[in-house]
């Protein structure tokens, strides 16, 4: 026993002897320790990982040259050729942080982005079409972020200060021409396509990527879905109309294909909500579309998109200039999208995103003065009787053929570069009261090559750095139109972003002449935006300040051959400057989701017939909105409401002094503040039972329930000094649909939604 317990004794303290301590610590590249890392001899069984503060220790019975690794999620990995003998070693280590799409700080200067792959999300589809007030439009739900305007008299999107033309409107990178409904006087025309078509949206009110032109003020980029889940149908039945789709998978899960048609008749509706026009022909809509997509082998995706759209309506409307007379309107409107995109990887880092987009819009319009028994009157003295009675004829084709290639040139650094090309024919008659028709053809050839770099220096310091080159036959003029964004992330992962940028426009086409002018050059705005954000679990923070400076703005000047206006120059100008916070929280009270957003804003332009520097008509100083989601699962049903605010906006009469050829302010003052309290409710029947045959919602949507007067402007009498109010056409909507999908259940998303 004494020997077996001496021969044990002697092998354990030769085992201890020739073990070797290896110890030290772990920093990163700014002596920050770093915990958990793990720390190795290659090819064996020793090791250890860090503490908290970075130090790490361990013993080895290894012997001789040996390499020591230390690896850690997010850093460089280190490696050590090391000499194992009798001694301890001891190391100091220190390594890189990787630059990351995981850790990366993001570049959100003037930028509100929705998408599956992006950090910031802030309104999904289910967010736009449960928006209390929005009436499942997209532009509606976007009315309640900053940096919006509440106009309701006139179709679009405004944007700190900029009208509805200086927002476009973006379809997998291919822009999309006419997205909302024709313009009808007194109305702002909602959007033509359905929310659930897109998966991710990116409303940028400034600053936005060189890969998009011809917006002075925003852009809103919309991507649309990939595969569905599974095959599935749906079904609508609601007070104004019917619907219904189908999306099938294949069985191998690599393709799709879908329809839809849906049709709308408000007679019903009218028929129990007064409408302050008198409708001699009730809108009509017949929409429908057809989609393919294709999964490549590569992953990527090949996708069309096609849409068609017949609308009717006329309506009459008491005649300013007079009493008792009418003024008629009517319009019929058809109207085609298609859009095919091609998105794929190339090997060796590259990408290509193409996309060929066609598109037609053809509008034909009427309009009379008419008497109390409905006939047309021609009335000769003044002129300006004789000129309410018209014909517009326009028909219109748009395409577009667009090429990006993006390549990774270290780590997640990345360059993309490509161009495009827009043709445009617009061809309208317009055959006024005698019978004289006047003739405008318009075409354009527009080019733009464009590059733009993702440089990360940092995980916490990132930069975007773009330009643009334009040329359109309409101007006959090259622009050059850089683009710089920078990010830095704090220590609390909240990060500041500043964004400059130049911004290139057309003029209107409605106020071209019918013979270009060669002296024209292009109307342009400087965007200047500092942003804070910052984005813990569930919520999100923003304050952003932004000045933008108008150059070369076009001014009109009045043909009294057709009492219409016409570009005249570039001597316009302006400024739009202002502040906004957003903020959103999904956190704070259970299956309650809310944001409130603020803006504030000062502009002022000369441009168009404007006598001078004013502010203009569709802006006003300060908008602020407070919307509420609230889902209660033991009844079914979510709740949600919306409060939009709004300070008065000018209004201002503009009457031409023929002696001096300029306009000058006749009459001006501010509407009453705007204020509107919307209402929806969402009941799911089949919520909680097992594999039901149908995933059904039930919608109550009421929309100003007050019924506040809202007032968004004045109409002037061009005989008199009479002038009418702008208001909606109805105080308080109500919708009440039913929504039904088959082949997949979405009631988990309606919960996660807070739908």
């Amino acid at each position: 026993m004494k020997r077996l317990f001496l021969g044990l004794l002697f092998s354990t303290a030769f085992a201890s002897v020739a073990q070797v301590n290896i110890s030290g610590k772990m920093t990163d590249n700014k002596n920050k320790p770093l915990r958990g890392a793990s720390i190795t001899i290659r090819n064996s069984y020793d090791g250890t990982t860090t503490d908290s503060l970075g130090n790490f220790s361990f013993t080895t019975s290894e012997k001789g040259a040996q390499v020591l690794e230390a690896t850690l999620s997010g850093y460089s990995t280190y490696e050590k050729n090391i000499t194992i003998a009798g001694a301890p070693i001891i190391l100091n280590i220190s390594v890189k942080e990787l630059i990351t799409e995981l850790k990366a700080v993001v570049i959100t200067a003037g930028a509100f982005e929705a998408s599956d792959q992006k950090k910031t999300t802030v309104l999904s589809s289910l967010d736009i079409v449960t928006t209390a007030g929005a009436n499942g439009d997209v532009v509606g739900a976007l009315k309640t972020l900053p940096g919006t305007q509440q106009v309701g008299e006139s179709e679009g999107l405004f944007v700190r200060g900029g009208t509805a033309t200086e927002s476009k409107i973006f379809m997998d990178g291919n822009l999309v021409n006419n997205f909302f409904y024709s313009s009808v006087p007194g109305f702002a025309t909602r959007g033509r396509f359905n929310p659930f078509l897109f998966k991710g949206t990116v409303f940028s009110s400034g600053g936005y990527s060189a890969l998009y032109g011809q917006a002075l003020s925003s852009a809103l980029i919309l991507e649309s879905k990939d595969l569905p889940d599974r095959t599935e149908a749906d079904l609508s039945l609601s007070v104004i109309g019917l619907g219904g789709g189908i999306q099938k998978l294949t069985r191998n899960k690599k393709a799709s294909w879908g329809i839809s048609y849906n049709y709308t008749n408000l007679a019903l509706a009218f028929a129990f909500i007064k409408q302050k026009q008198d409708y001699f022909h009730t809108p009509v809509y017949h929409q429908g579309d057809a989609n393919f997509r294709i999964k490549t082998k590569s992953g990527g995706f090949i996708k069309y998109y096609g849409y068609v759209s017949w609308n009717k309506l006329g309506f009459r409307t008491d005649d300013v200039d007079s009493i008792g007379l009418k003024d008629a309107f009517k319009i019929e409107n058809l109207n085609t999208y298609q859009n095919l995109n091609w998105k794929d990887k190339l090997g060796k880092g590259w990408k290509i995103n193409g996309g060929l987009s066609y598109s037609t819009n053809k509008d034909d319009i009427t309009s009379e003065l008419q008497d109390g028994n409905h006939v047309k009157q021609v009335i000769s003295n003044p002129r300006e009787y004789a000129l309410k009675n018209f014909n517009v004829k326009n028909r219109a084709q748009y395409a577009q053929l667009k090429l990006v290639l993006e390549k990774k040139i270290k780590g997640i650094n990345v360059v993309r570069f490509g161009g495009e090309y827009f043709y445009s024919e617009e061809n309208t008659d317009y055959t006024i009261f005698n019978g004289t028709v006047f003739k405008q053809r318009i075409n354009d050839n527009l080019v733009a090559g464009f590059a733009e770099t993702d440089v990360y220096i940092t995980n916490n310091l990132a930069a975007k750095i773009g330009g643009r080159l334009e040329h359109s036959a309409i101007i006959n003029k090259w622009n050059v139109v850089p683009r710089v964004s920078v990010a830095y992330k704090f220590k609390d992962n909240s990060q500041a972003s500043f964004a400059y940028g130049m911004f290139y426009q057309n003029p209107e086409r409605k106020y071209l002449p019918a013979i270009t002018g060669s002296n024209l050059d292009y109307a342009r705005a400087t965007h200047y935006i500092l942003q804070y954000q910052r984005t813990p679990k569930d919520r999100v923070f923003r304050a952003e300040v932004f000045y933008k400076k108008y150059d070369n703005l076009f001014k009109t000047a009045y043909d009294p051959n057709t009492s219409r206006e016409v570009v005249a120059n570039n001597n316009g100008y302006g400024h739009a400057q202002g502040f906004e916070i957003f903020w959103r929280d999904k956190k704070s009270v259970k299956n309650l989701d809310y944001w409130i957003s603020y803006s504030y804003l000062d502009t002022k332009r000369d441009f168009l017939n404007y006598p001078g520097s004013i502010q203009p008509n569709f802006a006003t100083a300060h908008t602020a909105s407070l919307v509420l989601k609230k889902f209660v699962l033991p009844w079914k049903t979510g709740f949600n409401a919306s409060y939009n605010f709004a300070s008065g906006r000018p209004y201002f009469n503009l009457k031409y002094n023929s002696s001096t050829g300029k306009y000058y302010i006749a009459d001006e003052g501010k509407t009453i503040n705007y204020n509107s309290l919307g209402f929806s409710l969402n009941y799911i029947p089949s919520l909680g039972k097992k594999n039901p045959k149908a995933f059904t919602v039930w919608v109550l949507s009421i929309s100003n329930v007050l019924g506040q007067k809202q007032v968004f402007g004045y109409n002037y009498s061009s005989v008199n000094d009479r002038k009418v109010e702008i208001t909606p056409a109805y105080k308080t909507f109500v919708f009440v649909g039913c929504f039904m999908s088959f082949g997949i259940d979405r009631t988990q998303d309606a919960i996660n939604n807070n739908l």
